[in-house]
C-alpha cells in the first residue's frame, strides 16, 4: 500500500468518528464549537503523527511482554509535549479542552494504531497511517462542531450566521452531540457506503 493510499484510507474509507466509531469521549465532549472540535483534532493529530513514527522506529527494539506499556509510554511523553506547548501558546484553546488533552493518551485510536499498524510497518508508512487517521478524526469533530455551533446559536468559527434566538440550545449541549453525530454518521453512511 502507498502513503497516499493510506492517508485516503484513514480519512474515508477508516474514518475513526464515522466509521470505526472510536474516540467517543472527545468526540461527544469537546464539539460544542467549531473551533474547540478543529483544536481537539489537531492535538490528536499532533500525537498520532508522533508517536506512529516513534513507536515504527522502535518496534525491533521492544520486548513483546512490554510493547504496550512501552507504547503507552510512548503516547504519554507525546501528549506531555503537548500539554506544555498548548499552556505556553494556547493558553485559551487549553482551557477550553481542559481534561480531554491529558486523556489523549487513553484515545483508544492511537493506541490502537500503534498496535495494528505502527509496529508492523516502516517509519513512513506509519506518519502516512497517523496523518491519515488523524486528519480523519480532524475533519470529523471539526465538522461535528460546526454542525452543532451553526444549529445550537446560529454562528461559526466566530462568525454570526443568523440570530441566536432562533438556534436550538439542545444541540450546544451534551444531547445534541448525539443527535448531530447520528446524523453526521448515517449522512456519511448514505454518501460513502455502497
Amino acid at each position: 500500500m502507498k502513503a497516499a493510499e493510506i492517508i485516503a484510507d484513514g480519512l474515508i474509507r477508516r474514518n475513526p468518528t464515522f466509521v470505526l466509531i472510536l474516540g467517543m469521549c472527545p468526540t461527544l465532549g469537546t464539539t460544542s464549537s467549531a473551533i474547540t472540535g478543529l483544536g481537539m483534532g489537531v492535538a490528536t493529530l499532533f500525537v498520532l503523527v508522533l508517536s506512529n513514527a516513534a513507536i515504527s522506529a522502535i518496534r525491533n527494539l521492544v520486548p513483546d511482554k512490554v510493547r504496550i506499556p512501552a507504547f503507552i509510554v510512548v503516547i504519554a511523553s507525546f501528549v506531555t509535549v503537548l500539554q506544555m506547548l498548548m499552556q505556553a501558546f494556547l493558553p485559551g484553546l487549553y482551557g477550553a479542552l481542559g481534561i480531554f488533552i491529558p486523556l489523549i493518551v487513553v484515545n483508544c485510536i492511537l493506541l490502537g494504531r500503534a498496535e495494528a499498524f505502527a509496529s508492523r510497518n516502516n517509519v513512513l508508512l506509519s506518519l502516512a497511517d497517523g496523518l491519515g487517521v488523524g486528519l480523519g478524526f480532524t475533519a470529523a469533530l471539526t465538522l461535528l462542531g460546526c454542525v452543532r455551533e451553526i444549529a445550537g446559536t446560529g454562528a461559526v468559527f466566530g462568525y454570526q450566521l443568523y440570530s441566536p434566538d432562533y438556534g436550538a440550545l439542545v444541540f450546544v449541549l451534551a444531547p445534541g452531540a448525539f443527535i448531530a453525530l447520528g446524523l453526521l454518521i448515517a449522512l456519511y453512511n448514505r454518501m460513502f457506503k455502497k
